[in-house]
């Protein structure tokens, strides 16, 4: 059984997919661009801003399933340019408190929606 996720307090999909899927013992979200929900765009500039609304979505979905961000057991990390792990890294180190973080992989690609600069997509545990 499945249970579609779906948070006001994050962007809705853009696309045919939903924010995330409940399958009772895991949650797998869909990629987290730096949407502001409220805006209904990306208004974030920076690597770092852009980080932040992004775990910001990540989080509000997880939290509409009565999860918080210590349940994520992997994360994936797209950016648009590798230079920008550093500061990417930052600010992702910061949603997590120490010895809680995920597993996780970061990818540079060729191009993200809507010219973001991250995406971020998880898998967490009930």
């Amino acid at each position: 059984m499945k249970t579609i996720l779906n948070s006001s307090k994050a962007p809705g999909a853009i696309g045919p997919y939903v924010q995330g899927v409940d399958t009772g013992s895991l949650l797998f979200l869909s990629g987290q661009l730096p949407i502001d929900p409220e805006a209904g765009k990306i208004t974030a500039e920076t690597i770092e801003e852009q980080t932040r609304q992004s775990l910001t979505n990540v989080r509000n979905i997880l939290e509409s399933a009565g999860c918080t961000m210590s349940s994520i057991v992997k994360t994936t990390v797209f950016l648009s340019d590798i230079k920008n792990f550093a500061k990417m890294n930052e600010v992702y180190g910061s949603f997590f408190e120490d010895g809680t973080y995920p597993a996780r992989s970061a990818f540079e690609v060729a191009a993200l929606p809507q010219g973001a600069l991250v995406e971020i997509e998880v898998i967490a545990q009930k």
